[in-house]
């Protein structure tokens, strides 16, 4: 029982990130923006992250750096797609190749570096709960951060007037902008808010959850996070619970090497990312209804002049 309480916590660790990131770039594909680049400003993000952690020591400032890195990156991409019209597939693939390098040419003197330890955080009382608070009450607060992001963007997206603009601008900009609203400056705002998200996540990953800095380390956890928005058909709860799926994936691979498991590692360390072929192979087999739930104008250029 002990071990099941374990994995279901380490299981909510790592699919933090994976959601966090998860809803930002929900966020830009629900502006009718495709980010390729989630990988590319994960990793500066996350290098940015440990740098301010390990010269500082705080915790708050290095994920305020993170997101601050990642809603910065984006705007480099918002800019070259939104305004220049560049396409969105090619812009975002060359995001995450300059993140990937640039990333590794600053972090050369963190390799081998870690952060000081620091106490376990945890809920008072309910961390005493037999199995129930080594499985939920004593995770990070960034964890408990992600569920309460969740909740509220889908009460932004479904229960606000800018949530409404916001899925407009993605399904018909043209209208939009026919009702006067901007749509080139709210289509950046929210690339910047899914950067932000994005940074947020990699400065989880280096701050947090290693917390090291390793070249390369999100391990592809950008193009995961893209795969859940299809995964979670654009819906917040889904791609919180997709989140925790991919990272129960990943903590079981883990767990079975653990336990002995006569397979190579290299075919349990697939294990994540042959389940999200897997999962995106089944969806793709009803094309109607990802169609029905994908925003119309996704990745889609728009011209104000047309």
């Amino acid at each position: 029982m002990n071990e099941l309480a374990l994995l279901l916590a380490a299981t909510l660790a790592a699919g933090t990130p994976l959601a966090v990131a998860g809803l930002g770039l929900l966020i830009n594909e629900k502006a009718g923006v495709l980010n390729l680049g989630a990988e590319g400003m994960m990793l500066m993000a996350a290098v940015a992250g440990f740098a301010a952690a390990f010269l500082t020591g705080s915790d708050s400032l290095a994920m305020l750096v993170g997101a601050s890195v990642g809603a910065l990156f984006s705007i480099l991409f918002g800019v070259l797609v939104i305004w220049l019209n560049t396409n969105q597939y090619a812009t975002g693939l060359a995001l995450s190749l300059l993140g990937t390098g640039l990333s590794a040419f600053i972090g050369v003197e963190y390799v081998g570096k870690k952060l000081a330890d620091k106490p376990a955080f945890e809920i008072p009382l309910l961390a005493d709960i037999p199995f129930f608070g080594p499985a939920f009450f004593k995770q990070h607060p960034f964890t408990y951060l992600a569920i309460f992001l969740t909740l509220a963007l889908m009460w932004f997206l479904f229960r606000t007037r800018a949530g409404l603009v916001l899925r407009s601008i993605g399904e018909s900009p043209e209208s939009a902008h026919a009702l006067g609203y901007n749509v080139r400056l709210l289509r950046l705002l929210a690339v910047m808010a899914g950067g932000a998200f994005c940074g947020l996540a990699g400065a989880y990953l280096a701050v947090v959850y290693t917390p090291l800095w390793v070249e390369g380390m999100t391990a592809g956890r950008g193009w995961i996070a893209l795969a859940l928005t299809t995964f979670a058909t654009w819906r917040p709860i889904r791609v919180l619970f997709g989140a925790y799926l991919f990272g129960g994936v990943t903590m079981l691979q883990l767990y079975l090497q653990g336990q002995g498991v006569d397979v190579a590692s290299q075919l349990m360390s697939m294990l994540p990312y042959l389940a999200t072929i897997v999962v995106l192979a089944l969806i793709s087999r009803n094309p109607a209804w990802i169609r029905i739930n994908m925003p119309a104008s996704l990745g889609k250029p728009f011209y104000p002049g047309a």
